[in-house]
């Protein structure tokens, strides 16, 4: 019976979608996910060469081709191993079958007296003049996949396991990687004009004043609102866009007050409402513990700015972008500027770091807009800073009740989280007036409905809000903001890094109500080994048993969550020291992946989600006012110093035999809960409301002086 088919196979099912073999001795495999610095495409190459018997330097991959690659759809949710992974070793396990198929009637003999290494076919032990390259030609790559072929077993692995160094890094680091620093030549560049806010009409723009102010030779291109400006010089339409606001009258412009950057202010708004889990215990017999969390709006923050290039000759329009999904990139574009998406190419390039939907895909539909309206010539927009972070989407603020009925013994037996946010997925898509500039012209489709991913894929605003811990009775009260003063979408973890925080925090503060330690208060209420090994694992690492009373400063904090409760386990311990700030001294991460096909990839994906998340509870808000975002540079909006980096030792629990389970976002969440639960060890006194700043720790301290 054949193997049940991968999802991403059943949409992408010719061999033709992932597989060329080339000349040289080299197989080019295609995949739809892109390398945004969590080390996919390397830990893919893995993969494959694993399945071909091939080496390393054999594979050629191609990441993010709407051409020539599969439509993987966006690179997200920490689902490209799982997914992808899946893909890729179940069609290279059966392109090897139907390679050996058809050199054994090559060579006349049976498929099982047939070995292979690095493409080269022997008979029995001995070398044969026949290669895969010999007979690839032979074999129709445009059938289907089957599913008939069983791909390796774990114990036989020679690649799939070991440190691999990242493929892209060597670029990055010698420079001239990345999108910002391709310049091809007779290139335009443009900078833009932006709406401040969707329903905002341009009155007037004093080009004559404009250009007194900006020197140098640009031309302005206006398509309704949206205005670009256009030249060969980068400095010129660079000024040019940082003094057009001086000169441009909108209509139209919606005021934010500042109030509206806080959570609590979410709680009466409009909201679409849903129950998740049991119906509403009304027969209470226990305690009922009630606390409430909250996260502010955060940037997705990339050190550099949002860019693209496009070109647009002979009626055929190509874009180069830095977003994570490039099918559905064309897609959008194709909807907006009225091409066939056949005439369209979106192709993957390199860009900053950025784990969600930040200004990426908005920054392609300028190039694409400005690139028709300049045919033959490549054009490039870049964004300025307070455009990256005034126009990208954030990621939601979010307000959080937890009320926990306890029994005597302190044991939680019924747990109601009530939560406040916008969505989380804001993504463009076919009938999405997602994009910018798209907004900006008069026939903008309509605003997306409000939505976020349903429970069975992990949730948004939910996610990891329902307890992984053995609770007879939980529920989650869901309250959807319809019209938040900000345009918000996918960040790195969505709603499970507030969640675990909130959660995290409850059970440490219930261990500590019935006195109990919050390590075996924790493993008492877990019966999945592998979260209990992970648990454990950090506590021993960490010396949890040493940690002493708290109270007098020094704080360690410890915290769990299986990331979407179906991906990686990850434990987290943190030691650190509070006087007027939080000052982070060790971080301890614990991870079980499954399958882990690079260890060293996925210690590095452990410790920087554990940055990131640390970074997020301690130092990061977003800032409104006037128009919309007030925090449009680094002052105004600080994330972790490289100075600020405690040591993290980051160690992993393999389980070969187990499937490869998505690790990218797994670390980032316990990491904010394990910070939280320490600065309550260091304080005597939980501050539950994030980032845990300078401001509120001196409240914390000083109310409990």
């Amino acid at each position: 019976m054949p193997n049940p088919l991968p999802n991403n196979i059943i949409l992408n099912p010719r061999f033709e979608n992932w597989l060329n073999f080339q000349t040289g001795g080299k197989v080019r495999v295609a995949t739809g996910k892109v390398e945004i610095g969590q080390g996919v495409t390397t830990a893919l190459s893995q993969i494959a060469a694993e399945e071909l018997d091939l080496t390393l330097d054999q594979i050629i991959m191609l990441s993010g081709d709407s051409d020539l690659g599969p439509n993987e759809r966006y690179t997200s949710s920490s689902l490209s191993i799982m997914d992808s992974g899946a893909a890729v070793r179940a069609i290279c396990a059966e392109a090897r079958g139907l390679l050996l198929a058809r050199a054994a009637l090559r060579l006349n003999c049976a498929v099982d007296q047939l070995s292979v290494a690095r493409g080269q076919i022997s008979i029995d032990g001995e070398e044969s003049d026949v290669t895969y390259w010999t007979v690839s030609d032979e074999i129709d790559w445009s059938r289907e996949a089957t599913g008939e072929a069983t791909p390796k077993a774990p114990v036989t692995y020679k690649i799939v396991g070991t440190d691999v160094p990242r493929a892209d890094l060597e670029a990055k680091i010698g420079g001239g990687a990345f999108i910002h620093d391709w310049l091809p030549k007779g290139l335009l560049h443009a900078r833009i004009l932006r709406q401040p806010g969707r329903d905002a009409e341009l009155h007037s723009l004093d080009e004559i004043a404009l250009k007194r102010a900006a020197t140098g030779e640009f031309k302005i291109h206006r398509q309704d609102n949206f205005i670009a400006f256009v030249g060969e010089d980068e400095l010129t339409v660079e000024l040019a866009a940082e003094v057009a606001p001086n000169h441009a009258i909108w209509n139209g412009v919606k005021k934010v007050d500042p109030v509206q950057q806080e959570a609590e202010w979410l709680r009466p708004q409009s909201s679409i409402d849903n129950l998740h889990g049991d119906t509403v215990s009304v027969n209470a017999t226990g305690e009922v513990v009630k606390a409430t969390f909250s996260r502010p709006y955060v940037a997705h923050a990339s050190i550099a700015p949002s860019c693209a290039l496009a070109r647009f000759e002979d009626g055929h329009l190509t874009v180069w972008s830095h977003g994570q999904g490039m099918h559905p990139l064309r897609q959008n574009i194709a909807n907006v500027v009225g091409l066939p998406e056949s005439e369209i190419t979106a192709r993957h390039m390199f860009g900053a770091g950025c784990y969600g939907h930040n200004g990426a895909d908005d920054v392609a539909m300028d190039a694409a807009l400005v690139a028709i309206a300049n045919p033959g010539r490549h054009v490039r927009v870049q964004w300025r800073r307070p455009e990256e972070f005034g126009h990208e989407p954030l990621g939601p603020a979010m307000l959080i009740d937890l009320t926990v009925e306890v029994d005597l013994q302190g044991w939680p037996v019924d747990w109601t989280a009530e939560i406040w946010s916008p969505t989380h997925v804001q993504r463009p898509s076919a009938d999405s007036g997602a994009l910018l500039a798209a907004d900006a012209l008069s026939e903008a489709g309509p605003p997306q409905v409000p939505d976020d991913p349903p429970e069975e894929r992990g949730g948004g605003g939910t996610r990891n809000a329902k307890p992984y811990y053995n609770v007879p009775r939980s529920r989650i009260l869901h309250h959807l903001i319809k019209e938040p003063p900000v345009r918000t979408s996918a960040l790195r973890t969505l709603g499970a890094l507030p969640n675990i925080f909130a959660l995290e925090a409850m059970i440490d503060d219930l261990a500590n109500r019935c006195e109990k330690d919050p390590l075996d208060y924790r493993l008492a209420l877990l019966s999945d080994e592998r979260a209990r090994d992970v648990l454990s694992a950090v506590a021993k690492n960490a010396k949890w048993r040493e940690r002493g009373i708290g109270g007098d400063g020094w704080g360690l904090g410890l915290a769990f969550s299986r990331y979407k409760n179906m991906a990686a386990y990850a434990a987290t311990a943190v030691a650190l020291r509070v006087d007027e700030r939080v000052n982070l001294e060790k971080i301890w991460v614990v991870a079980d992946a499954g399958l882990v096909i690079n260890p060293d990839g996925l210690r590095n994906q452990l410790e920087g989600g554990a940055i990131q998340g640390a970074s997020w509870a301690l130092k990061e808000q977003v800032t409104l006012d006037g128009s919309g975002v007030s925090s449009l540079d680094w002052e105004a909006y600080p994330i972790l110093c490289f100075s600020e980096v405690p040591e993290i030792e980051a160690d992993i629990i393999d389980k070969p035999h187990e499937p490869s389970l998505g690790v990218g976002e797994c670390a980032v969440s316990p990491t904010a809960a394990a910070i939280g639960n320490a600065v309550a060890h260091a304080l005597g006194r939980r501050i539950s409301h994030m980032p845990l700043s300078r401001e509120r720790i001196m409240a914390a301290l000083l109310k409990s002086g």
